[in-house]
Parts: C-alpha cells; sequence; structure tokens
C-alpha cells in the first residue's frame, strides 16, 4: 500500500525543468509512483563561492574608495526611524531644537547644555517644516519643556503636499506608527553607515544617481531643482557638522550656493490657475499656518512650556533672496506678534550679525561653537532663565 507521502508526491507534479526526467521504466502505467529528484551538477562549488566572495568583496571596495575619493565619508543616514529614535527621548521637560537645518547645523549642543542647563534634544531636520513638529508636540499633554525653533520662512510656512511638509510630516508619523522591526533596522544600520561611505541613502542610490542626468525643462515637464550634495556629517545625537572641504569656500561651497537659489526661488503659478486666484489661495495657506502656530504656542505656555523662535545666520545671494521673496515683516514679525513667544533675529544683535556661512545657508562646525555660545544669554534673557 502506498504512504501518505508517496500519494502526495504523485499528486504534487512537480515542474521537470530543474529535476530529472523519469526514465522509460518508471513511466510505465501502473509502475510505482514517482518521486523526481533534482540533481546537483558535478561543479566545484567549493571554487564557485570563493570567486563570488573575492568578486563581492573587490567591488563593494572598489565602489567603497571610489565614493571616498570623490568627497564622500562615512556618516549616519538622517531618516524618519534615526528622528523617531530622538523624539522618543523627549521628556515632560526636556530642551528642543525643532525646525530646518539651521537650526540643525547651527546650535551646538555643548554649548547650549553649559548655558541652559540641560542638554537639547535635535529634532530639526534639513529641508523640512518644522510646523508639524510643533503640533505634535502641542498636542502632547505630557510636554511642558522649551522649544527652541529655527525659523526659515519658505520652509516653515510650506504649505500641506510641498516636500519640506512632508518631511516634517512623514517623520511625526513614523513616531506613532513605528514597527519594532523598523526601530531594531535602525540600530542594525549604525555601525555600518558609522564606517562605510557609500551607505549615503539618498545620494548613492541608483534612483538619485539619476536624476544628477543634465535634462533639461521640456514643454510640461520641469525638472524639479538639485539638492545639495554631501557636505555635513551626523552623529548618534542627529547633530550635523559641516565638512572641512565644505568650510574652507572652495568649490564645493560655491556649487551649493548655486544650488540655494532656484531651491529657494518660488516656482511660477499653475497655468491652469489664474494668477489672482493663486496669490489668493497662497495668502490663504500662510494665514492659516500662522493661526495654527499661534494656536500651538498657546496650548505649549498653557501647560507651562515655553517656545523661542530663532532666526539664523544666512550669507550672500541667499539672503538677498529671503529678504526680497519672504520679507521680514511678513513673514517674522507677524509670527513673533501673533504668537506672543519670544523671537531671536540674528540681525538685531551686533554679536551674532558677523557671522558668515560658507555655503550661503549653514555656519562651519567651529562658527556653530562660538555663535551658539554668543546665542545662549540671549536665550536665557528670552526664556527668563
Amino acid at each position: 500500500m502506498p504512504s501518505s507521502t508517496s500519494n502526495f508526491k504523485n499528486r504534487l507534479r512537480l515542474p521537470r525543468l530543474f529535476f530529472r526526467q523519469p526514465t522509460k521504466a518508471e513511466s510505465i502505467h501502473g509502475g510505482p509512483p514517482l518521486e523526481f529528484e533534482r540533481p546537483i551538477p558535478p561543479v566545484p562549488w567549493r571554487g564557485i563561492m570563493v570567486i563570488v566572495a573575492i568578486t563581492v568583496i573587490a567591488a563593494t571596495t572598489a565602489w567603497e574608495m571610489y565614493c571616498r575619493s570623490i568627497g564622500y565619508g562615512p556618516t549616519l543616514n538622517d531618516g524618519e526611524d534615526f528622528w523617531t529614535m530622538i523624539r522618543r527621548r523627549v521628556q515632560p521637560e526636556s530642551v528642543v531644537i525643532i525646525g530646518d537645518s539651521r537650526g540643525w547645523y547651527d546650535l551646538d549642543l555643548d554649548e547650549l547644555q553649559k548655558g541652559l542647563g540641560k542638554r537639547p534634544l535635535q529634532l530639526a531636520m534639513g529641508g523640512g517644516c518644522g510646523y508639524p513638529v510643533l503640533a505634535d508636540l502641542a498636542d502632547d499633554k505630557t510636554f511642558h519643556g522649551t522649544i527652541i525653533c529655527s525659523f526659515v520662512p519658505r520652509l516653515f510656512l510650506a504649505p500641506p503636499g510641498t516636500p519640506p511638509w512632508e518631511r516634517g510630516e512623514k517623520a511625526v508619523r513614523r513616531f506613532h506608527t513605528q514597527t519594532p522591526a523598523q526601530r531594531a533596522s535602525q540600530y542594525l544600520a549604525f555601525p555600518l553607515e558609522e564606517h562605510v561611505a557609500f551607505l549615503k541613502q539618498e545620494e548613492l542610490t541608483l534612483d538619485d544617481l539619476l536624476k544628477d542626468l543634465p535634462i533639461p525643462n521640456r514643454p510640461g515637464a520641469l525638472v524639479p531643482p538639485r539638492l545639495p550634495p554631501y557636505f555635513g556629517t551626523i552623529d548618534r545625537e542627529r547633530r550635523a557638522r559641516m565638512i572641512e572641504e565644505c568650510a574652507r569656500g572652495g568649490k564645493l561651497a560655491s556649487t551649493i550656493q548655486q544650488i540655494w537659489i532656484p531651491l529657494f526661488t518660488l516656482p511660477p503659478p499653475p497655468s491652469y490657475i489664474p494668477q489672482d486666484v493663486f496669490m489668493a489661495k497662497m495668502k490663504e495657506a500662510i494665514e492659516t499656518r500662522f493661526r495654527d502656530t499661534i494656536s500651538a504656542v498657546q496650548k505649549i505656555r498653557g501647560r507651562g512650556g515655553k517656545v523661542v523662535f530663532v532666526r539664523l545666520p544666512v550669507s550672500g545671494g541667499l539672503k538677498t533672496l529671503e529678504d526680497q521673496t519672504t520679507p521680514r515683516n511678513q513673514t517674522w514679525d507677524p509670527l513673533v506678534k501673533g504668537t506672543g513667544a519670544p523671537g531671536i533675529y540674528f540681525e538685531d544683535y551686533p554679536d551674532l550679525a558677523s557671522f558668515f556661512c560658507p555655503e550661503w545657508s549653514h555656519l562651519s562646525a567651529g562658527d556653530s561653537v562660538e555663535f551658539s555660545k554668543r546665542l545662549v544669554p540671549h536665550l536665557r534673557a528670552a526664556l527668563k532663565m
């Protein structure tokens, strides 16, 4: 009597592409159940394994050497899971830095800790809108600490659906929905990213390398502005530091300067919307953001928390562009007046206004330390410490 295992194998009808063909005797009607076997080719598997391993190691080493030769170095990738890791450390009375990349690069945690008595948590993000983070902290009823918010009008006032808004919104969403696997993956990534340069996820993937191809604008298909190349490192506290090559103000700095201009230039209104209608919608969106920000600040201050807005240094052609497209009297002044929160505008203080950003938007690592040291007395006065 055939066993159940034999009957199962007979019914299974395995594909014969990779299996031995039955012999003529096995194919006779009424013969024993057919059992297909996958043959192992008689090749030197050990030698093949060695050759594959050597090829992979050689290719990986060559790619790593090439990435380092063009200026890249090992650094952590700043994704939603990394941001969430720091967000989980926020305690009810924490000092938190939020906003854009200027708060990320320009504020030194060591100097702020010396001056404020607590080590801040770094929740600012490159190219991100700070409002979703501010709103999330406002909705956290346990939080009544201090928020230092870097304010770049082009980013903080970005409407929903734009890249700056989505960057901030995705980070907040990941904090509330992160899975154990995503959390573990971030911890496992640290040792590799700290030692391998080609793991820069936002620049050295095939998709990002293809974006660098010089494709011209075409009717109905505008090429988005390029993002700046690698010019800073990030540590496990999410502290960003400008690399020396950029801080020297050479070719890398000048290249980034020319990238900022199209990135911070307002795009033309869509052709299918009348310009006056488009401008009215933009004005309404900005007013809505101001109202929402006022509400968020009131929630935090109502629980005993503090919020201070900081306008950090900007230089050269980018400063000229920002002053033209987002003038102070239409952005900074309504923000500070409406929220009632203290504000520190770098141009108002001679000791803060003398700094120059090598690539026009961020301070060098050394200047960030000195700037933070000078900023501390102004923060203490604004926070009434």
